[in-house]
This record gives structure tokens, sequence and C-alpha cells, in this order.
């Protein structure tokens, strides 16, 4: 059978922008992201996905509301990928494992490398068939 991930991730949004972050380290290193990482056992997407960014990034973000949830086949893993609509709680954050970060325009979000899962998600925005408002928050 093969390994199943089930993790989340964070569309950070700040002035119509959307944070995208270049992995530092293992099989993807150098291949961008929207920051997040795996659901651990008996944890929400929402609550793994503010603890991922507190861990990766020292950064304080609020999740708003469940945007869209990706499954996507890599060549060793399958992977479900819960995509959370967030916004900073504070300016300032540290890359501790990323290699880069940049904050993208929505007409920009195919200027960089997006991993395979995060491509989708990008792709989803860009066309507007994933909508980013802050409004319908739980």
């Amino acid at each position: 059978m093969r390994k199943q991930v089930y993790c989340a991730a964070a569309v950070i949004v700040k002035d119509h922008m959307v944070l995208a972050c270049e992995r530092g380290y293992g099989p993807y290193k150098d291949g961008w992201e929207f920051p997040g990482g795996k659901i651990e056992p008996g944890e929400s997407g929402k609550e793994a996905v503010a603890r991922e960014l507190k861990e990766e990034m020292h950064y304080d973000i609020q999740p708003l509301r469940l945007l869209d949830t990706i499954a996507c086949a890599y060549e060793d893993f399958d992977l479900t990928m819960e995509c959370w609509l967030c916004v900073p709680v504070q300016e300032r954050y540290e890359l501790l494992e990323h290699e880069d970060a940049r904050w993208l325009k929505i007409e920009e979000m195919d200027s960089v490398n997006w991993l395979k899962a995060d491509r989708i998600l990008a792709e989803s925005i860009r066309k507007g068939r994933v909508r980013l408002e802050k409004e319908n928050s739980d």
C-alpha cells in the first residue's frame, strides 16, 4: 500500500498578495510551496497550519477558512493537502527551513517553480476558481 501523507498549507494573504516559500531541504529542495506541514494525529488541519508556521517561520498567523483540499500522487506517496486561507497576526517571519520567500500578486503566481500539489492550488487561485476573500470565515 502506498504511503499516505496528510498536510495543511497556509495561503497567507496580505495586501492582495500571497506568500510563497522555497524549500531548503529534502528531495523537493528548491521547489516552491505554500508554507505548512504534516497534520499530527489528533490535530485538525487548522491547528496544524498554525503550529507549523510557528515552528518553521516563527510566524503567527490566523487561519480563517478552508479554501480547498488537494489530492495529489507523487512518485512514492499520495498527498492530501488542506489549504487554509490565513492572515498574518504579525509582520515579521524568520526563514528557518526555507531558502527564500516572496509575496506574489495573483498575476505573478506562475513566476516560481511550484511543487506539484502547490501548483494545482496556485493555478486555481490564479484562474479565480479559489477565492481569497476573507468573508465566510468561521
